[in-house]
């Protein structure tokens, strides 16, 4: 991996944006630009992610009109200047250690996408087991079904225009969507590459209604196709009030 640019989506994360960028300044491999693509936010987000602006030697924010996870991600990649790219949720968190060993898992194995492994270090047993059956899930599917969480996803600019990028029209799981088409052409995989997750959905709908959830949507996808009319309602940013 050579540099790598990083597509941060953000909806109303003022509390939670400086936990992401301080991770990303002690990183111990450092040829990376950071992108923010801010969808609306009405809260002090943009304000909050314009304080690093002197931390990173590449870093730009794209404040949008509209809203949406897969048009902040797109929007984000049509700007990113490197090949190699990585999109982020604003409120995982990240080991320093956690680029480095991403460099050398691609040298390795010279997988070009892939999503990274769920992990809940400071959250109750309840959660932490959800968290890892979700993710031993993902391990499973990858063989005929694959899955993926957008919270952290390897790409490329190449795979991203080569499959049209992240599907627009999709109300729900368009990460997993993304996963799906990339691996018709590419090998996907769910990488050894820990970074922790942000619990507030399943603290706010709850571990197994959450999980329930999921797994009808991903029922569904697999039966009826995917999801583009709200099938099942799970909007953007639905917790942004939820301390």
């Amino acid at each position: 991996m050579k540099d790598l640019s990083i597509v941060i989506i953000t909806y109303n994360e003022a509390e939670k944006i400086d936990g992401i960028l301080n991770d990303l300044s002690r990183q111990t491999w450092r040829n990376f630009e950071v992108i923010i693509v801010d969808s609306n936010s009405t809260d002090q987000t943009v304000s909050k992610a314009h304080e690093f602006n002197a931390i990173f030697s590449e870093f730009k924010i794209i404040e949008m009109k509209s809203r949406g996870v897969s048009l902040g991600r797109n929007t984000g990649a049509h700007c990113a200047r490197y090949e190699r790219l990585l999109f982020l949720d604003a409120d995982v968190r990240l080991q320093p250690t956690f680029l480095e060993k991403a460099v050398n898992y691609f040298a390795e194995s010279q997988i070009k996408i892939c999503t990274g492994a769920l992990s809940a270090p400071h959250e109750n047993f309840v959660v932490k087991t959800g968290v890892k059956a979700f993710y031993w899930g993902m391990k499973f599917t990858r063989f005929f079904f694959p899955t993926a969480v957008g919270a952290c996803i390897f790409s490329t600019k190449s795979i991203h225009n080569e499959i049209g990028g992240f599907d627009e029209t999709i109300s729900l799981c368009e990460d997993c969507d993304y996963a799906r088409r990339a691996s018709k052409s590419y090998q996907f995989r769910v990488a050894p590459l820990e970074f922790e997750f942000d619990s507030r959905r399943l603290q706010q709908d709850g571990v197994f209604k959450t999980g329930f959830t999921y797994l009808k949507a991903n029922v569904h996808r697999f039966f009826k196709g995917e999801i583009r009319n709200n099938e099942i309602v799970y909007p953007f940013g639905h917790y942004e009030n939820v301390s």
